[in-house]
């Protein structure tokens, strides 16, 4: 799971991996391993898409404090009947610029780690199903020689799960997102010495940067976990739809993922 177009499905493919109730006894932790196929693009309004073939670690850890299970790595400061406030951890792999056409002869997109407060407040519930509205903000760091703290992101979110629809759990989001200048500087940016003919320079300031539709699945069955997602980005409203590295205003994510469970703890704990 960056909250672009990279980390929220890989992170919503990886975290669906929790129970089908919403009490019941489970293992404290639980390990397995996979593969899975995404289909994204560069970057949200890039024209040009990759195939990712990549490890799914199934990991879940069920704490009091550190938690790692469908809605994400973080650490729960508070936990309520309605309200929960945590920090949560995203990341995404780079993109080289030499296999973009937009943005050829350009710096490469670090790989990134992004970490914030996130608050989700519960709006209602009942028999297998939940809807949260979801408020996270993540400062995102680059990794690697291109490193260094890149800017701020909020995405806030209206969030339903269904538990148990004939075996299957379903997640489905709707999502606003709000992008800091210093962090649209560098996807959407073109400086003095990077511009070229059909791309001048462009420096992009912060705001809205549109939003994105997602649903996912999955089921456990026995020791393994499957599971799989969609996603529609639309970058309407976007302060930085002028850019020359906009290409495409609108596109579709998906991804498929297989893990199997190969251990668990003895220890079992109750999650809700």
């Amino acid at each position: 799971m960056r909250e672009n177009i990279i980390a929220a499905p890989l992170a919503l493919t990886l975290m669906l991996a929790a129970p089908l109730t919403w009490a019941q006894s489970q293992p404290r932790w639980e390990l397995g391993i996979g593969a899975g196929v995404l289909q994204l693009p560069h970057y949200r309004g890039s024209d040009q898409s990759h195939t990712w073939v990549l490890p799914v670690p199934y990991v879940v850890y069920r704490g009091e404090i550190l938690k790692a299970d469908r809605e994400g790595a973080r650490a729960v400061l508070l936990e309520t009947d309605r309200l929960d406030f945590d920090l949560s951890l995203a990341a995404s792999p780079p993109t080289r610029s030499s296999d973009n056409e937009a943005r050829r002869g350009m710096k490469d997109l670090p790989p990134m780690v992004e970490f914030g407060p996130n608050v989700s407040w519960t709006l209602g519930r009942g028999q297998g199903w939940k809807l949260d509205l979801r408020l996270p903000v993540r400062a995102a760091l680059g990794v690697g020689s291109n490193g260094g703290f890149k800017g701020w992101v909020a995405t806030p979110q209206l969030n339903l799960d269904l538990t148990d629809l004939s075996g299957w759990r379903v997640g489905l989001a709707a999502a606003a997102i709000a992008q800091d200048q210093r962090y649209n500087q560098m996807f959407y940016g073109v400086s003095v010495a990077e511009a070229a003919p059909g791309r001048p320079t462009y420096r992009p300031g912060g705001g809205a940067a549109g939003g994105y539709l997602l649903g996912a699945v999955s089921r456990r069955v026995d020791n393994w976990w499957l599971g799989g997602f969609l996603r529609w980005d639309n970058l309407r409203g976007a302060s930085f739809l002028d850019s020359p590295l906009v290409r495409q205003r609108q596109h579709w994510s998906v991804g498929v993922a297989v893990s199997w469970v190969f251990a668990a703890s003895d220890r079992q704990v109750d999650e809700d």
